[in-house]
């Protein structure tokens, strides 16, 4: 195991209030403090109602732009609160790249709850996505690393799940990978939906789906990977259900669902010693699927 990527870039909170005195001069007598970080952005809290987002990565600031872009355009279609940007920044003050302050939704980061809590969401978030997984805008962006077909990135992956669930569940992941690819147009996709980036409410229902910086055109499998990711068997199979009501994915999405989500549960398992929340979303997502007696290696 490893830690998540390194920051390419420092800032702490004193840059913040300095961008923000010179950027957004309205936002900048509230008080910042540090909220959390990803693989991807640092989050500083500003006053009790808003969060500034800043990539700490190169490749994380073409997320952003996305975020910046797209997210507003899809907020209007959706049954949850997403986090719309109410102020995008510039780069300053030796920070290169754009930044955004986003609404503080309220909620709770699903990831802070058992499995057996989580279920009370599994219809809302089914209705959330088969709200998102419409016919892509012929703008939207492409991701090399989301909504692709997983053969793409197979030689990649493929060590990796080997490493963290066994040869036999390599087999049985090379085996959905080499299924049919999705037969459909692009559809807009979240990209890196799991359970840090879902909010629940205090009856345990869907809140809200934040980070948004993957969103991107392709095939939704990836996004239902959470069916592994985020919920127990029984859960799981009324997600599936509700999502099958819909009749908006295809007979083989489920098999590459549940191969997204081996590939996510073994990359996180390798690469989260540094953020104990990702590596339990590791461990349920490989107790997951390495047992569901449909995909699994015993299936």
């Amino acid at each position: 195991m490893a830690n998540i990527p390194g920051a390419e870039v420092r800032i702490d909170a004193a840059t913040v209030t300095a961008l923000l005195r010179q950027q957004a001069p309205h936002l900048a007598d509230l008080p910042v403090q540090p909220f959390g970080h990803g693989w991807d952005n640092e989050i500083f809290a500003v006053g009790p109602g808003l969060l500034a987002r800043f990539p700490r990565r190169r490749d994380a600031a073409t997320l952003i732009e996305h975020e910046i872009g797209f997210v507003p355009r899809l907020a209007i279609r959706l049954p949850a609160p997403v986090p719309v940007p109410v102020f995008a920044g510039r780069p300053g003050l030796n920070y290169p790249w754009r930044w955004t302050v986003v609404p503080r939704l309220p909620g709770t980061v699903a990831a802070e709850m058992t499995p057996a809590d989580r279920s009370e969401a599994a219809l809302g978030l089914a209705a959330f996505l088969a709200a998102l997984h419409t016919r892509a805008d012929s703008d939207a962006p492409t991701n090399l690393f989301r909504g692709v077909p997983l053969v793409e990135r197979a030689a990649e992956l493929a060590p990796r799940v080997a490493a963290a669930a066994g040869v036999d569940a390599l087999a049985a992941w090379q085996r959905k990978v080499a299924a049919p690819r999705w037969p459909r147009p692009p559809v807009w996709t979240h990209g890196d939906l799991h359970p840090m980036n879902v909010l629940l409410d205090a009856d345990h229902g869907l809140a809200g789906v934040i980070d948004f910086g993957d969103v991107c055109a392709g095939d939704p499998a990836g996004d239902l990977a959470v069916a592994w990711l985020m919920f127990d068997a029984t859960a799981r199979d009324q997600f599936r259900a509700c999502c099958a009501a819909t009749d908006r994915y295809d007979p083989g999405v489920w098999g590459r669902a549940w191969a997204w989500a081996l590939a996510l549960a073994s990359m996180f398992s390798l690469a989260s010693d540094d953020m104990p929340p990702l590596a339990a979303i590791a461990r349920h997502g490989l107790a997951q699927t390495l047992s569901d007696p449909e995909f699994g290696p015993a299936a």
